[in-house]
């Protein structure tokens, strides 16, 4: 925030006086801290470094050796400049002895050859620095109410990093512990070649200290944490030399400006507060890729990006051979009979297990939940051929991971807090996370029953794809399958499409146009009788009738009918729809239509 050397040479008031720079050029660039008039030769030990000393010469000493030491003094406390006023001790020129040694000590030494007064030079200085001081404390109140604003409104990090772009033009990155990027903003700047290699970049990024200035990578890092927990690093890339073209005022100094450590450290601090905040809720890791797999499922976000951030997060996507996969409960949620904190915390510990699930298998995927039931995952395979493997490995991990949460022993890597979680729900009244087995049976040593149990899990899987651009249609594929498959009654450790059968077919097309005006031709009439004489549901009759593959007494007992009630509902069925129910062809038609509209109206 201070002018330097060669700003007050460009001065109207020192310009007046004809200045001329006899020594130390390289120096011209050093701020000026104040301006300070002596005429003793004993000044320095009444200075603290960074002032601009101006003087007549009157009061210097007269030998060689004097001056010598008169400048290695001022060098010394560390000066910005000396300025020397011709005509009243030295006449023509300054000493030589006194150019020789403030040009040996890189010293700035002037001359002003026309006599000027010294007032005016530091009212203008004075008034410069002032002018600076206040503008600098504006900004620093901007950076403060700015940040100030994002803590109370809860913005999320990538908010954040991005007001610190903006207010310092350089690029920011935010990494957690592991050297992995959690958010940036290049500034305008390439975000392949600012992300590119990252963690090893990162790791030679050794600031000395908690804020500090890293001058050999040309960045400005500070730890994020509170509470002593520290979870990751902020940084920002600011060149020493201050060649930042979109920087807002930034001055360049020795070493990073004031007003960006001020800025970074802000910007730490409304980080760690707004996770302290969401403490109860998704890791920042996992809302990162929270936001990745949504993105792909909804094309909120070009599909380039959404491959560079997840390598920048350490999941490679390029290359690789992907693979959807959506884990839910055969149960809806309970929320709306418990309580929303229970559904939520359901929720939750099913994502903790598909992750801790997805570690123990060795498998690099994006993962979290993708609605208020499903916890979805995008794997991340090397070739085709890993994917069968793949899938059993994971399909094991977590019947393995969920299996020890219920008995309440932690699974490899579980922190405590996940047992501690399982008993404050179970204090709400809700059952702990269950395997799709008897947990019971596995306490007791026994055998594992083999169909799903009421906290039974349905894994599904989508369709292999080569490139990200198809990742979409594999995860909708795998959350289809897994709507279906709840249908399913079968305890099968990975759902794939063709174990869905007709009615999951059927499941998969249900907001399929087509299949609803087939229902519509099929069971029209129908359904609009049994609008009009609700007593009677004519539609269940049918439905009895076909699924007992047309036995008409078995049909009659199906629906708790007598024989002739259960013919006379048929007879009164074949007049309303215009069809012979005996006729095979018929009854197919219609048997598909009732499956198609169960699925329709299953959400």
């Amino acid at each position: 925030m201070f002018p330097t050397v060669r700003e007050v040479l460009a001065l109207d008031p020192v310009r007046h006086g004809a200045p001329r720079v006899v020594a130390g050029d390289d120096g011209l660039d050093r701020p000026v801290r104040w301006v300070h008039v002596a005429e003793v030769p004993d000044i320095a030990t009444l200075l603290g470094g960074g002032e601009l000393v101006l003087t007549t010469g009157i009061g210097l000493p007269g030998d060689d050796a004097g001056l010598r030491a008169f400048i290695g003094d001022l060098a010394d406390v560390g000066v910005s400049g000396l300025v020397v006023e011709l005509g009243r001790r030295y006449v023509s020129g300054v000493p030589r002895v006194m150019a020789a040694a403030a040009e040996r000590r890189g010293l700035p030494l002037v001359e002003l050859r026309r006599a000027t007064p010294f007032v005016r030079i530091t009212e203008a200085v004075h008034a410069l620095i002032v002018d600076a001081q206040l503008t600098e404390l504006r900004a620093t109140e901007e950076i403060h109410q700015r940040f100030n604003d994002l803590s109370v409104e809860g913005a999320d990090a990538a908010e954040v990093i991005r007001q610190a772009a903006e207010l310092s033009g350089c690029p920011v990155v935010l990494e957690n512990l592991s050297r992995q990027v959690l958010g940036y903003d290049p500034a305008g700047e390439s975000a392949e070649l600012l992300l590119d290699g990252w963690e090893q970049h990162s790791r030679r990024i050794r600031p000395a200290g908690r804020t500090a200035y890293d001058p050999d990578s040309g960045w400005l890092v500070t730890t994020v944490g509170a509470r002593g927990q520290d979870w990751g690093r902020l940084l920002l890339r600011w060149p020493a030399s201050g060649d930042v073209p979109s920087a807002r005022a930034i001055e360049p100094t020795a070493g990073s400006p004031t007003r960006l450590t001020i800025l970074i450290e802000r910007a730490a601090s409304t980080l760690a507060l707004g996770r302290l905040i969401r403490r109860d809720a998704e890791g920042l890791e996992r809302q990162i890729h929270r936001t990745l797999l949504t993105a792909l499922l909804d094309h909120s976000r070009p599909v380039d990006e959404v491959g560079l951030r997840a390598k920048a997060l350490g999941v490679v996507l390029d290359r690789r051979h992907l693979v959807g996969v959506m884990v839910r409960h055969r149960a809806d949620d309970p929320a709306g009979e418990v309580g929303p904190e229970v559904g939520q915390a359901r929720l939750r510990d099913l994502s903790e297990a598909v992750g801790q699930a997805l570690r123990e298998a060795k498998l690099t995927a994006l993962t979290s939940a993708v609605d208020d039931n499903s916890v979805g995952a995008l794997l991340a395979l090397p070739d085709p051929a890993a994917e069968d493997r793949a899938l059993s490995a994971f399909a094991s991990a977590l019947r393995r991971v969920r299996l020890d949460a219920g008995a309440g022993r932690p699974g490899p890597g579980v922190e405590p807090a996940r047992v501690a979680s399982d008993a404050s729900r179970a204090a709400l009244g809700a059952e702990p996370p269950r395997a799709g087995f008897g947990v019971e049976a596995a306490r007791a040593g026994g055998d594992v029953p083999r169909g799903p149990g009421p906290g039974a899990v349905i894994v599904a899987a989508g369709s292999g794809v080569s490139t990200l651009r198809e990742a979409r249609r594999s995860l909708v594929e795998a959350r289809q399958i897994a709507e279906a498959a709840r249908r399913d009654r079968r305890d099968l450790p990975i759902f794939r499409l063709p174990h869905v059968g007709l009615a999951g077919l059927l499941h998969l097309l249900r907001d399929e146009p087509r299949l609803q005006t087939f229902v519509e031709r099929e069971l029209g009439a129908l359904l609009e009788y049994d609008a009009r004489h609700p007593r009677e549901q004519l539609l269940d009759t049918l439905r009895a009738y076909l699924e007992q593959g047309r036995n008409k007494s078995a049909g009659a007992a199906a629906a708790h009918l007598s024989r002739p009630a259960f013919y006379e509902r048929l007879a009164r069925i074949a007049r309303i729809l215009d069809v012979d129910l005996d006729s095979v062809e018929a009854s197919l038609s219609l048997h598909v239509a009732l499956l198609a509209l169960e699925a329709v109206r299953t959400p």
